[in-house]
């Protein structure tokens, strides 16, 4: 019986198992963490990639602001040819339920954005499908481009913002139902021919 109980107390044919076992969980945690590190670098990626595609959108196509595209500067005391300055077209903020402005008289008008908006997310949603039209938010600001009474399209050249915001990620290793909130994205070009449906 002593000889047995020697035999076990010095064995060490076990070891091999009962190492792994402890070093399992961490291995897991580390592999799923790897793992994790590159989808959340891909998810980063494709939205980034989204908001610049948004923003190229944005600044070819019709404006989702109503009545932008349409308003002649010359209705607000400038004279035809004259620089429309920057503070003549304050801030336009359209989300998914409406277009709020700071300037006064309004020079986009308010009200729910249009048709244009439908399109935008959609351009969007073929980078990153899981883009919601609650994430996204387009924004005009003067630039001091553009003329008054521009006889060939929109009066002004407003810069164009498109901002991503409130995406989540679910990490693998999380055991729990939990999911992060990504940082916004923003991405700002000057506005082009802002006429049409469509972009490269």
């Amino acid at each position: 019986m002593k000889r047995l109980a020697n035999s076990l107390w010095t064995s060490s044919t076990g070891s091999s198992a009962a190492e792994f076992a402890l070093v399992l969980p961490l291995l897991l945690i580390f592999l799923f963490g790897i793992i994790d590190g590159g989808r959340f670098m891909w998810a980063y990626n494709r939205a980034e990639k989204a908001t610049q595609t948004g923003t190229r959108f944005a600044v070819v196509t019709d404006p989702v602001a109503p009545g932008l595209y349409a308003y002649k500067f010359t209705s607000s005391g400038l004279g035809a040819g004259d620089t429309i300055p920057a503070s003549s077209l304050g801030t336009i903020t359209c989300s998914s339920t409406t277009c709020t402005c700071t300037a006064t008289p309004c020079p986009s008008g308010t009200g729910a954005p249009t048709g244009a908006w439908t399109q935008l997310v959609a351009r969007m949603k073929q980078i990153d499908p899981d883009i919601a039209e609650t994430n996204v938010q387009v924004v005009y600001q003067g630039s001091g481009l553009g003329f008054a009474g521009n006889p060939s399209g929109m009066d002004v050249d407003p810069i164009v913002s498109v901002r991503l915001t409130g995406l989540q990620f679910k990490p693998l290793t999380t055991l729990t139902l939990a999911t992060f909130r990504m940082p916004d994205f923003h991405a700002a070009l000057t506005a082009e021919d802002s006429y049409g449906t469509q972009s490269n």
